[in-house]
């Protein structure tokens, strides 16, 4: 985030799109309602219609992988209707006219027809943030789990560059972590191509210093990421997995890929708290100890720094997972000991600039925001006050295109999921509580109820949906959250799992799969048997 979860009650104009707030991130949720009785007025751009659009202000429900016509759309508005920020834009930014350029055929009208939108509330969303005082954009997986993902989270800066809505109090471009620890691991070089605090790994003078701190020579060429191992492994040239924390047998797109490439591994170890469905297919699995049972840190969403704290011994033979490497390593023949996480964050800060300021002591209380570059700096809580970090910032130009999986006469409805207010992730955790399983017990689909009637699918009744990567079976759902040939479903689930549907198509600069948009079908089964109303229909029609 660019800016502070408390600056949420700070804005006048909150611009959510593709997050789902009050049921991913309730705490951030809970604020964005406070700050609308405080007076704010908040556009919720969704292709479902999700509890905070009862809040909206304006409720824009696009054609879900539409992301890019819309808010190029939206600035096409304030470029037309002079609303931009020109002091802001002059002072601050570069390459505007190219923006501008680009911008220019994203009229109203055609966006509405991209998107499905309401070309006056299109409108209105665009001069709402525009003239904010103080606007502030939100945004998470449902804009970054595309194969026009980069395109998306550039598009969104745009239009917070255009409006001047950045370097401020209240403002910012804010992706919200889709788990407690995601951004501290990414900090901590859990990405393919850099060291920690974000170090390229191909700069010689990055290299050189972990070479140095830590004794050895490292390779100065990117790794591959988590979609590009699995593809390796199911074609046979990666053979050893080690997986950490993480569940991709129900959380991965295509799970019979996913599944395969885990049986091709020679060799595939686990570290988990919890015999997870991935688990399950391990050749060793290494208990390691829950949040309560080890000390250390975790980084969220706002770039806090924040301690944790050992409140039980670890159960059983678990281990907390810097034990597990550091035990590993040795025994790899990298001979390293550490006494303490708290040793670890002290190598952490000497070898990362945006964490050098941060040590137990400092972080015993609230914590600290990095950057915080030496002892006496306070940590930060706003980005790009002053400057940004390559001084000016640049306009990225994109054009929209639309995913690479759409509807057909085979696959005709587009399947979008997310999460519920009730499971988190793949349910290793959650799934294990009585009283959430009572709330939400198993898999659904929401289906809107006009291609219920078409499908002759009752709300409660089962239903085979099919993709080109294979087929669940699962209860209908029939609800108004969504429009008439969009689908929903929540991805925690490994009986009816969403994810046995979804493309494992990537973006071309992240990697990130297309995990929001796929093309499927929708049947009823009646007495063991599948029912295709819907191609019946058409089948009649073409007669």
């Amino acid at each position: 985030m660019t800016n502070s979860i408390s600056e949420v009650l700070e804005s006048d104009v909150i611009f959510i799109i593709g997050s789902n707030t009050t049921e991913s991130h309730p705490v951030i949720g809970a604020k964005i309602r406070q700050a609308k009785r405080k007076g704010a007025q908040i556009i919720v751009v969704d292709p479902r219609k999700i509890d905070l659009s009862k809040d909206a202000d304006v409720f824009l429900q696009i054609k879900p992988g539409t992301n890019i016509a819309l808010v190029n759309g939206l600035m096409h508005i304030i470029l037309k209707e002079g609303l931009h920020n020109k002091e802001f834009i002059l002072e601050r930014t570069e390459n505007v006219l190219a923006l501008e350029e680009t911008v220019q055929k994203y009229t109203p009208e055609w966006v509405s027809e991209i998107c499905g939108v309401d070309m006056e509330d299109l409108k209105k969303a665009a001069r709402l943030y525009a003239n904010a005082n103080k606007g502030s954009i939100y945004y998470c997986m449902g804009i970054t789990q595309h194969s026009s993902g980069v395109g998306n989270v550039m598009s969104v800066s745009n239009l917070a560059l255009l409006c001047g809505h950045v370097g401020k109090e209240g403002t910012g471009v804010n992706p919200l972590r889709g788990q407690n620890n995601v951004q501290g691991a990414c900090d901590m070089g859990a990405l393919p191509n850099v060291f920690t605090g974000y170090q390229p790994v191909h700069k010689p003078e990055v290299l050189e210093k972990f070479e140095t701190v830590w004794g050895t020579s490292l390779p100065s060429i990117p790794g591959l990421t988590a979609p590009e191992m699995l593809d390796h492994a199911a074609h046979g040239d990666l053979k050893f997995l080690y997986i950490m924390g993480e569940n991709p047998v129900v959380s991965d797109p295509d799970i019979a890929h996913v599944k395969h490439a885990l049986e091709k591994a020679d060799f595939l170890l686990v570290q988990d708290i919890f015999l997870t469905e991935t688990a399950m297919y391990a050749d060793v699995v290494l208990p390691a100890t829950s949040f309560a049972e080890k000390d250390g840190t975790f980084t969220n969403t706002e770039r806090r720094v924040q301690r944790v704290r050992k409140a039980i011994n670890p159960v059983g033979d678990s281990k907390p997972d810097w034990v597990i490497l550091m035990e590993m390593m040795n025994s790899l023949g990298y001979v390293k000991t550490y006494n303490s996480s708290e040793e670890i964050m002290d190598e952490i800060a000497s070898v990362t600039p945006s964490y050098g300021g941060i040590d137990y002591k400092r972080i015993e209380g609230e914590g600290i925001q990095w950057p915080c570059p030496t002892k006496e700096h306070p940590g930060t809580k706003l980005l790009h006050r002053d400057t940004f970090s390559r001084g000016k910032a640049l306009f990225a130009a994109v054009e929209h295109e639309g995913s690479k999986e759409v509807p057909d006469g085979e696959y005709p409805f587009i399947l979008t999921t997310g999460r519920t207010l009730y499971h988190y992730h793949t349910r290793s955790m959650t799934g294990r509580v009585d009283g959430l399983n009572k709330l939400v017990p198993e898999s659904y689909v929401e289906i809107n109820p006009h291609l219920g009637k078409k499908l002759n699918i009752h709300d409660g009744e089962m239903v085979v949906i099919s993709s080109r990567r294979g087929h669940i079976h699962v209860k209908a759902k029939i609800s108004e959250r969504v429009k008439e040939n969009v689908a929903f479903m929540p991805f925690h689930f490994a009986e009816g799992a969403a994810n046995m549907l979804t493309n494992t198509v990537l973006d071309p600069v992240s990697k990130t799969p297309e995990l929001k948009v796929c093309a499927v079908s929708i049947q009823k089964i009646v007495d063991g048997e599948i029912h295709d109303y819907y191609m019946q229909a058409a089948t009649s029609q073409s007669k």
